[in-house]
């Protein structure tokens, strides 16, 4: 299912999503901005993997010099141009994270979040190891995933999705242990603190783990000089 995404949950649809999140989710959603937000400085360069309909980038913008979103979906990133089009300094690239052709050092902030890292279905060290080659010396690389402390919150939230036609119907007989499961085969995972500090070892970066809100757990790599 790694075009989900990009093909049957893109654009309107996506946006729908969050339309319908419940008031607790709405809080998860702002507190994980607000956090990036707070990491970001004003002459700073934003790169956003997986910008979808321009939903964080747009609140972003606020925060740095320049923000630059990269999505697979050529109709997420159409409608997130009309949607960023009074957004000054935000820019929008077809473009795979895993692959995404900037030069080594590009960015200041390299951010994904919202578990993009489990949603994006892709190789998991390709991921951060692409997110950190592109991040300049001293620069600040942004993951996250969900709480295991939000699994009911989350698991309402889908189910409203499903029920929305957005996604599958729900498999309650798969579903469980931070795992969703849709029978039209899609599953949505999370990220294990162990995980992420597995995923740094190696890595030229220093890094924390620091759950936010009761809902989000964020890896945080700071690349060194």
């Amino acid at each position: 299912m790694s075009g989900y995404y990009s093909e049957k949950l893109a654009a309107e649809k996506l946006r729908r999503c969050y339309e319908i999140a419940p008031p607790r989710v709405r809080q998860y959603l702002a507190a994980e901005i607000a956090h990036v937000a707070d990491l970001i400085g004003p002459t700073d360069s934003v790169l956003e993997l997986g910008c979808g309909y321009g939903r964080v980038i747009k609140e972003l913008s606020a925060a740095g010099r320049l923000v630059v979103g990269i999505d697979t979906s050529f109709s997420s990133l159409r409608m997130a141009r009309e949607f960023l089009s009074k957004s000054a300094d935000c820019h929008l690239l077809q473009m795979d994270a895993v692959s995404t052709g900037f030069q080594d050092g590009s960015f200041d902030t390299v951010v994904c979040i919202q578990n993009g890292i489990s949603a994006f279905k892709v190789e998991h060290t390709r991921l951060v190891a692409e997110s950190v080659r592109i991040a300049r010396p001293s620069g600040l690389v942004l993951l996250s995933t969900y709480s295991d402390a939000f699994w009911t919150e989350r698991l309402d939230w889908f189910r409203r999705q499903a029920e929305a036609g957005l996604l599958g119907e729900i498999d309650d007989n798969a579903t469980g242990d931070g795992v969703i499961v849709c029978k039209d085969g899609f599953r949505a995972m999370t990220v294990a603190a162990g995980e992420f500090v597995a995923l740094t070892a190696g890595l030229n970066v220093d890094s924390r783990i620091v759950e936010v809100d009761g809902s989000s757990l964020f890896c945080e790599m700071r690349v060194r000089e």
